[in-house]
């Protein structure tokens, strides 16, 4: 007997994309960013864009569980794969939220 793993989030997160393609050169104007740089603006938006996914995951979930609890829906799996979904998001957040956090700590710990 074989088991084949299913992947239980198979959407790619934006704003992990999105941060990828700033690690490439830009020329704009006057300016060029090197490789491994980013605009602060950049990654505000996927930043943001992040938490809105977040938040969409958690109100899809809500509304499985409401489905379900009232009787709309028979499928447990649809409503374990969306709770599934949504924590998954939330955890990711959190951490990288947390890094930033800590990143930006630590900067300002330091001595000039």
């Amino acid at each position: 007997m074989s088991v084949t793993p299913v992947s239980i989030y198979d959407v790619d997160f934006p704003s992990i994309t999105s941060l990828q393609n700033t690690n490439k050169t830009v020329q704009t104007g006057q300016t060029a960013k090197t490789e491994g740089t980013a605009s602060f603006d950049t990654i505000l938006n996927a930043a943001v864009d992040m938490y809105k996914e977040a938040d969409a995951l958690q109100k899809t979930a809500e509304e499985a569980e409401i489905s379900f609890a009232l009787g709309y829906t028979d499928s447990i799996h649809d409503l374990a794969v969306a709770q599934q979904k949504a924590n998954i998001s939330l955890q990711y957040t959190v951490k990288v939220t947390n890094a930033v956090v800590s990143a930006y700590k630590e900067l300002m710990n330091m001595q000039l």
